[in-house]
């Protein structure tokens, strides 16, 4: 029977919104001024009591100088880099909010079947002379093996209709071959699945799919717009 493959005409993740409104800049914390006022406190006090016949040189004074200025800086600095990753985080939170339904790419040789055809995907990291994809039931026997030929590199997604005899609900799993001359070509499996809820955390923000599993979202890729259609046949 016939297996499809379509390559996605765009497949990048959702941007974060525009429009998101980012939260106050953090103040400077007390203890910044605090470091300032003993720093001048001891170098007034060093002046105070110095050697009149060996005064201060004026380079040294304009160190420590230089050098107070430079680690309140990075006290101010520290202070607003982490207000700028809150502001980050919560506006990706938002955008993760618009990806709930969904439907998204992700990697995995899970095969998703609906009206008797299995869903699937694959990405090549390079052009191909043949490409074999191979059906696994649930036990990992073969049930079917199809022959895609020559393709492009890049994403490409497949749809699968089962032989006579052989239950699309049979279809658990896939298997991608892929050979360019005698070489091996890496091709990475892909899954459809769907955005069931989203969560933030100190690793950034994760997706919960409908299968069940958890997602960082730069991992995700969101098929944007109607594939481009083509088609293999069994050999």
């Amino acid at each position: 029977m016939p297996i499809t493959t379509t390559t996605p005409a765009v497949l990048t993740p959702t941007a974060a919104p525009a429009t998101a409104t980012p939260a106050a800049t953090a103040s400077t914390p007390p203890a910044t001024n605090g470091n300032e006022d003993r720093f001048l406190k001891l170098l007034v006090a060093q002046i105070a009591n110095q050697d009149p016949l060996n005064p201060m040189d004026n380079a040294q004074v304009t160190s420590q100088m230089a050098q107070i200025q430079t680690v309140t800086g990075i006290e101010k600095l520290n202070t607003t880099f982490v207000g700028l990753t809150n502001q980050f985080t919560q506006m990706q939170a938002m955008s993760g909010v618009s990806l709930v339904g969904r439907g998204v790419v992700v990697e995995g040789n899970r095969m998703q079947v609906a009206d008797g055809q299995g869903h699937a995907g694959f990405e090549l990291s390079t052009q191909t002379d043949e490409v074999k994809v191979e059906v696994l039931n649930s036990a990992g026997r073969v049930i079917d093996a199809v022959s895609l030929g020559a393709l492009p590199s890049g994403r490409h997604a497949i749809e699968w209709t089962p032989p006579q005899g052989v239950d699309a609900n049979q279809a658990s799993r896939f298997r991608i071959t892929a050979t360019r001359g005698a070489a091996v070509v890496d091709a990475v499996p892909l899954n459809h699945d769907r955005v069931a809820a989203v969560a933030t955390g100190n690793n950034g923000l994760t997706l919960e799919l409908e299968s069940g599993g958890l997602v960082p979202y730069d991992q995700v890729r969101v098929f944007e717009q109607a594939l481009a259609t083509g088609s293999a046949q069994n050999k």
